[in-house]
């Protein structure tokens, strides 16, 4: 009986061992059910910033119950052996904390800015979704970095070492890693100058660039061209080229050079002012801006005069509907003005001579 006790006093940190696990995996259910209760509740409620808090602690939150039940586990191994590798239990629990947390705050940052896209989407003050995705870059980068230097003080290494070194080693990181940095520097210069956000329409003559923006991360910009594909341009690129923003302009332009026949000069200045007219009175047209129709070339078989004003609309779709109509108008007015529209032609003229056929010829 006594050799039984003995035993089973010797094994006991087995059974130990095996309790703490189960109760691990208990903890672990109960709280991955209640979180999931709680997130039916939340979602039901007004506000996204409780369903967002929720979402970003599941997880880190089961990393975290994970690493305290486990580090406990090996503690109690730990009393019956001297192995070495127990001897790192409170680092691998400290570093474990510190990542759950980071976790956490990483989840939380991308959550928070969803949220705000999404809220901003549905005022009538459109949202600046460049400014948002760079902010949330700089404060997970600041939170991979803090987190980073506490782990490093947690284990026992200076942080003023690490700096100092660190300052030594971005000098040879630097000549190796130049283009990566021109990218990075690149990228933080379109944050800060923001020649274009998201969602633009952008191109350059330089590098027959032509899309619309989709991201721009710290090395590459995603450009999505007209024909639907990934076009990936490092952001150094753009310090070095002329880029070409249409989404930002205020207005389109028509602008249409039209001949009519020599044969109906007397009719070119009533054309004229009708169209003029006519172009003034339309909605679609802005007159705040340049406005001409004018006689224009005497050309090689047609009356040029031309049509130059702006539209009010930037809408691409809706300005081919306009200037069709535009165009469309113009055709009917030179029509009713008993005129026609030139197209090339060649007049050739015979001098009327006398032929003369010598005797035998024919």
């Amino acid at each position: 009986m006594d050799q039984i006790t003995n035993y089973l006093t010797d094994q006991w940190w087995i059974l130990q061992v095996f309790i703490v696990v189960f109760t691990v995996l208990v903890v672990n259910f109960a709280q991955q059910r209640i979180l999931r209760k709680v997130q039916k509740r939340l979602k039901l409620t007004a506000t996204v910033w409780d369903d967002a808090l929720v979402d970003a602690a599941s997880r880190p939150l089961t990393l975290l119950v994970w690493i305290i039940g486990l580090t406990f586990a090996a503690e109690i191994v730990s009393a019956r052996t001297d192995a070495a590798i127990y001897k790192a239990i409170d680092p691998i629990r400290d570093v474990g904390v510190i990542t759950a947390l980071t976790w956490f705050l990483l989840r939380m940052s991308r959550c928070v800015e969803k949220n705000i896209i999404k809220e901003k989407s549905t005022d009538d003050e459109p949202v600046d979704r460049t400014t948002v995705d760079a902010i949330g870059k700089l404060v997970r980068l600041s939170f991979i970095i803090t987190a980073a230097l506490v782990m490093l003080q947690t284990l026992g290494y200076s942080i003023s070492g690490v700096l100092a070194f660190g300052g030594i080693g971005g000098i040879a990181i630097g000549f190796a890693a130049k283009d990566l940095l021109a990218n990075f520097f690149g990228g933080l210069m379109l944050y800060l100058d923001r020649p274009f956000v998201v969602g633009d329409w952008i191109r350059s003559n330089d590098r027959d660039i032509e899309g619309t923006v989709e991201k721009i991360g710290w090395r590459l910009t995603l450009i999505r061209t007209f024909d639907k594909r990934p076009l990936y341009v490092p952001n150094s690129l753009f310090a070095n080229i002329s880029v070409e923003n249409p989404s930002r302009m205020t207005n389109r332009r028509i602008y249409e050079t039209i001949g009519i026949r020599y044969d109906d000069f007397n009719s070119m200045k009533n054309i004229v002012d009708d169209i003029k007219k006519m172009l003034v009175a339309h909605p679609e047209i802005d007159t705040d801006k340049i406005l001409m129709v004018n006689f224009n070339t005497y050309s090689a078989s047609s009356l040029d005069f031309f049509v130059y004003c702006f539209t009010k609309t930037t809408d691409w779709v809706r300005f081919h509907e306009i200037k069709q109509e535009i165009l469309l108008k113009v055709g009917e007015i030179v029509e009713g003005h008993q005129a026609e529209i030139a197209f090339p032609t060649s007049t050739i003229h015979f001098q009327n001579q006398s032929l003369q056929l010598e005797p035998g010829k024919s």
